[in-house]
């Protein structure tokens, strides 16, 4: 049987590439055929010919990724794998070399599957993107990712992060405290999503001078947004009056990215989602892209996608794979 030894500069190094899990060697076996060995700076790869070859180029890309300041984690592993199994060695690559620098203190960020690189192509292209689709298909995160790059390379003087406060009713002076303190508790997955890019005195830096804005989307009213990068996070939960309002916020040299799962809408029998209304009048509409993620987008733990399968096929609602 075909084997291979690919050698690297320690053997520290060379346990970063699969986390110095023996799962992650052991997961060759189940998903390519190759069984793996690490030993001393070295891993060895035995399997048929052709799996050899993929399971090297593998480790190749998980190298040069490493050498440019990527985090190889279980997750990250798992994910490169399952790509080389699927969509094969060049999609991965395609994956890998497209890389998103938000901070140099913070590793880039990159596609995770074809569609998510299709998201990030139609974002770069088009002024207004709709990323719709389940939970965990990363549309907010690189969405943000997209952001401060573009504000790093002075694309954008500004980026502003908004979600509906549904759970609030949007009745926000109800509540007790600052604006600040009655927000965060919605808002709070955008904050997580800037603090894996920025580092924490980068992000005070730009909220203090009002470069980087988080706002419940009541407080778009009124406002025009120039030389913005704007992300609607939650979007299902907007009305369609809300919907309207902030796609007519949008100025010159702005980019808005709306984001949304349509099966997890909250709001109240009598209001409609804005963003099952604008999917269906806007997706013929020049300049705008509609992007749809599906269950094999999914980029958190491998259960969820089996989760999200097995609701889909007990609600009588399942999506196309």
């Amino acid at each position: 049987m075909p084997t291979e030894t690919l050698y690297f500069e320690n053997a520290r190094f060379a346990q970063q590439l699969y986390n110095n899990e023996p799962r992650n060697l052991a997961a060759l076996e189940t998903h390519l055929g190759v069984k793996a060995v690490s030993r001393e700076g070295w891993i060895k790869l035995e399997g048929g010919a052709d799996a050899v070859e993929r399971a090297k180029q593998l480790f190749l890309l998980l190298e040069g990724s490493l050498k440019g300041g990527g985090l190889v984690r279980n997750r990250e592993f798992m994910h490169a794998l399952n790509v080389v199994k699927l969509e094969g060695v060049a999609t991965l690559r395609d994956l890998m070399t497209d890389r998103i620098v938000t901070s140099e203190r913070k590793a880039a960020v990159t596609a995770k599957t074809p569609g998510q690189k299709r998201y990030l192509e139609a974002i770069r292209r088009h002024d207004v993107t709709f990323g719709i689709g389940p939970a965990g298909t990363g549309k907010t995160y690189l969405a943000v990712a997209l952001a401060l790059a573009a504000l790093r390379e002075n694309k954008v003087a500004r980026i502003i992060l908004t979600r509906p406060a549904v759970e609030a009713g949007e009745a926000l002076g109800f509540l007790p405290g600052d604006l600040y303190e009655k927000i965060m508790p919605y808002l709070r997955p955008l904050h997580d999503a800037l603090h894996d890019m920025l580092p924490a005195e980068e992000i005070q830096r730009h909220t203090e001078r009002n470069v980087i804005e988080i706002a419940p989307l009541a407080y778009m009213r009124g406002r025009t947004l120039n030389h913005a990068f704007i992300i609607l996070d939650e979007a299902q939960n907007s009305t369609t009056e809300q919907m309207f309002m902030f796609l007519t916020r949008l100025g010159h040299h702005s980019k808005a990215v709306i984001t949304g799962d349509e099966t997890q809408i909250d709001l109240p029998p009598n209001k409609h989602s804005g963003l099952l209304e604008a999917h269906r009048a806007l997706r013929r509409v020049d300049g705008i892209a509609m992007i749809e993620f599906t269950k094999r987008d999914v980029v958190r733990h491998p259960l969820v996608q089996r989760i999200i399968t097995a609701y889909e096929e007990h609600r009588g609602q399942a999506r196309p794979a």
